[in-house]
């Protein structure tokens, strides 16, 4: 459904209106007070009550006499409620700024609209299908019936939410700014999930977790592997893309957390980092190459050799280039640019290329002794790996197990660092 092919609580979709309805209930507590705040009947507001419940599996109140008392379970799930509440308050206000005069559209309006899950799921469809069709087809719904359906939302607002071009469905400026807080509130009803099950005493639920390359480390599959071991009830996805397609999921509520390269302060804004170690790069050979034995290798004397290189758009690049200069030598040109680690390791089993990389990525192999790194110290070529996280958000217990697991394998030492290539004449 989106480019991150994430769980948006299918099943709870059709209960973002259930979930307003419960909201009332607890602040009024009677479901006839809540029936007259929210203009329904009060059988109205118990049906809905009725169904979130049977949606969950739990109770949400006691039902006493004197009105309706949230229990336990009422409670935890009030907290994620209230949450999206916030988002689509938010969002509503956001629309009817961005209405022309805001003369054809209410608050009270966009609100109801915003809090229906499948009108929601409809538009991030489409926003990213780009065809009303295969939308549509999603859903289980007619060509005709999501077209009338838009067109209902879009009235209601009083401007398109999507440009009809020939090369597709684009999402207007308003659009996408509902966009981001309907993918907030799917993340909060996913979340819901293992709120509720960490209640009953069981860590279960859904996790998403971005990674770079350099978070996909032995800390982090063994972290994975231990905690799915432990709580069974757990579903892991992990998402790999590009730094910034990763934040834009982790700020969107898609994403849990991101395991990469922490970027500089003035750039994580709206977002708190964590580092868990220090990464270096290295220079990396198969076991059997030529230099593979030698005590001590200078860095004048590789020039000539065959390389491969991070790609230009890397973080590791630019480390690379600061070495070279550092070291009064002109970086050589690179045979082959990647950051694909699989063309790494075949590149260098079946050749005597030498690749500059992370160590860490390639744990497995030094220690199986089939990729060795020379002894060569990169004078600029460390960068910080660790958490990566959005403020304000409300990890679920699911997602909070599998984060400290994955400190537990850094603090606790458990997984061996890769240091730097000892030279002749060095001690431990």
């Amino acid at each position: 459904m989106t480019e991150f092919e994430i769980d948006l609580a299918e099943d709870l979709v059709p209960q973002l209106h259930n979930l307003r309805v419960f909201v009332s209930v607890a602040d009024a507590g009677s479901v006839s007070r809540a029936a007259e705040q929210l203009f329904k009947a009060p059988s109205a507001i118990t049906r809905s009550i009725i169904e979130l419940e049977r949606a969950l599996g739990v109770t949400l109140f006691e039902r006493k006499p004197r009105g309706m008392l949230l229990d336990a379970y009422g409670e935890a799930v009030l907290v994620r409620a209230r949450r999206i509440q916030t988002e689509i308050q938010t969002a509503s206000e956001n629309l009817l700024q961005a209405s022309p005069g805001g003369q054809h559209a209410s608050l009270s309006g966009i609100t109801g609209m915003v809090f229906s899950g499948r009108k929601l799921q409809l538009l991030l469809l489409l926003a990213e299908l780009r065809n009303i069709s295969s939308a549509a087809g999603h859903m289980n719904m007619t060509q005709a019936g999501a077209s009338m359906a838009l067109s209902r939302m879009e009235a209601v607002l009083g401007q398109p939410l999507f440009l009809r071009r020939v090369d597709g469905m684009m999402a207007t400026e308003a659009a996408n700014g509902l966009l981001v807080h309907a993918r907030r509130v799917f993340g909060e009803l996913r979340n819901l999930r293992s709120d509720i099950s960490a209640l009953s005493g069981a860590i279960a639920g859904s996790v998403v977790i971005g990674t770079s390359p350099l978070g996909r480390t032995p800390i982090f599959t063994t972290a994975l592997a231990e905690v799915v071991t432990q709580h069974p009830g757990l579903r892991v996805t992990t998402t790999e893309s590009s730094y910034e397609q990763l934040v834009r999921g982790l700020r969107s509520g898609e994403i849990d957390f991101v395991l990469a390269v922490l970027r500089p302060p003035h750039l994580c804004l709206g977002l708190q980092t964590e580092p868990l170690f220090v990464d270096r790069l290295g220079i990396m050979v198969r076991a059997t190459h030529p230099l593979a034995g030698r005590p001590r290798v200078e860095m004048a004397d590789l020039l000539g050799e065959r390389w491969i290189f991070p790609r230009q758009n890397s973080l590791g690049r630019p480390l690379l280039q600061q070495s070279f200069e550092s070291l009064k030598l002109a970086p050589p040109v690179a045979s082959v640019e990647t950051g694909d680690l699989a063309t790494i390791r075949q590149l260098l089993s079946v050749s005597d290329m030498l690749a500059v990389t992370s160590p860490f990525q390639l744990m497995n192999e030094i220690q199986a002794g089939t990729i060795v790194e020379l002894p060569v110290t990169l004078p600029v070529a460390t960068r910080d790996v660790g958490l990566i996280l959005r403020e304000g958000a409300m990890l679920s217990p699911a997602a909070r197990c599998v984060l400290e697991a994955v400190r537990n394998q850094v603090h606790g030492g458990r997984q061996a660092m890769p240091g730097a290539p000892r030279q002749t004449g060095e001690t431990a």
